[in-house]
């Protein structure tokens, strides 16, 4: 009898949880439906800046309606040098311009807004910027890289789904026009792809998390998801990192360094080849952002996001190991990430 009355308050519990989660983001988005009131988090990246203009600039000509940017945490990396040289200036650019208040915590910021942007060009301390954010219930958008390992990565979405907190995170390529009139192409089957672009390193995160990122998520734009192995190839200036699909389509990675750095995304399917033709801003990214804050709905599933960050955490092996095919399963199960869909 215990135990049967147990189950049922277990079930009870859970369905008055379920009720609560739809009930608080139905009143939010209710209660700022004319504009959400949005924070931000990590002062340290020129998007801090170009995103607050797109969405608190009512004159810019590809201004993003929806909400403002009102509160800010100025966060910083002082073992980066692009961070910590960085984020005084775009904290006073965020006050003189724009008029958003900066807090002392991260807990005083959730405390005043609705929904939150992690900004920090560090992915190391996304998870703990993200714990108190969740704890919160509040919505977040996680600019790239969505954290500094795989591991952490896994940790963020796993924290979200137990709170059932809407997270959201991509890299501005995938939205880029060119590559929405990419993806248009009628190429046939689909057999494979080229993703090439800039691949600067930086050493207190896996080689391809930092800025190899862009050009990994142009590619699992047109293959989507279903990577198997990959194999990694590196030299100083480039890296090559061959991903193998289910059904034999092969993506390839061409990181750039030290020499010229465009990027471009070639498809090739049973008709044709196709190439994306020029590149693309930052618009069609916080249009983005708005409207999974506005519905809660990630236009990226949790697991594409970390497939890719499987894919790059499994390059990364497959150097150590001299270029041997490392399988995505194997390094999302090292990282305790084998359960979670």
């Amino acid at each position: 009898m215990k135990h049967h009355f147990l189950n049922g308050f277990r079930r009870q519990s859970a369905r008055l949880l379920a009720l609560a989660t739809v009930l608080h983001f139905g009143l939010t988005l209710t209660a700022c439906a004319a504009e959400l009131r949005i924070g931000m988090i990590g002062l340290d990246t020129s998007h801090v800046t170009a995103f607050t203009k797109l969405i608190n600039d009512a004159a810019d000509k590809q201004h993003v309606p929806g909400g403002k940017v009102v509160v800010a945490f100025k966060g910083g990396s002082p073992d980066i040098e692009s961070s910590i040289s960085r984020v005084d200036k775009y904290t006073e650019e965020l006050k003189t311009k724009f008029d958003v208040k900066i807090v002392d915590s991260i807990e005083e910021l959730c405390r005043q807004v609705d929904v939150v942007m992690i900004e920090s060009v560090d992915g190391r301390p996304h998870l703990e910027q993200a714990r108190p954010v969740i704890a919160a219930r509040k919505p977040i958008f996680i600019d790239k890289p969505v954290a500094g390992s795989l591991r952490d990565a896994i940790t963020i979405f796993r924290l979200a789904k137990e709170s059932n907190v809407p997270v959201f995170t991509a890299s501005a390529y995938r939205f880029y026009d060119s590559m929405t009139e990419l993806k248009k192409v009628d190429v046939g089957e689909l057999h494979g792809a080229i993703s090439y672009g800039p691949c600067e390193l930086e050493p207190h995160h896996p080689d391809l998390f930092w800025y190899g990122i862009h050009a990994t998520e142009g590619l699992f734009t047109v293959m989507g998801t279903g990577c198997e192995s990959v194999t990694r190839t590196a030299t100083r200036d480039t890296d090559v990192v061959t991903g193998v699909w289910s059904g034999g389509r092969v993506g390839t990675l061409r990181g750039l360094r030290n020499a010229s750095t465009p990027h471009k995304v070639i498809v090739f399917g049973s008709k044709s080849v196709a190439e994306q033709k020029g590149s693309g801003d930052y618009a069609p990214l916080v249009r983005e952002i708005m409207r999974f804050f506005q519905t809660g709905v990630s236009p990226v599933s949790p697991a594409e996001t970390l497939e890719i960050f499987a894919f790059m955490e499994a390059a990364d092996e497959s150097k150590r190991l001299g270029g041997q095919p490392v399988k995505l399963a194997d390094v999302m199960k090292k990282n305790g990430g084998d359960d979670l869909k």
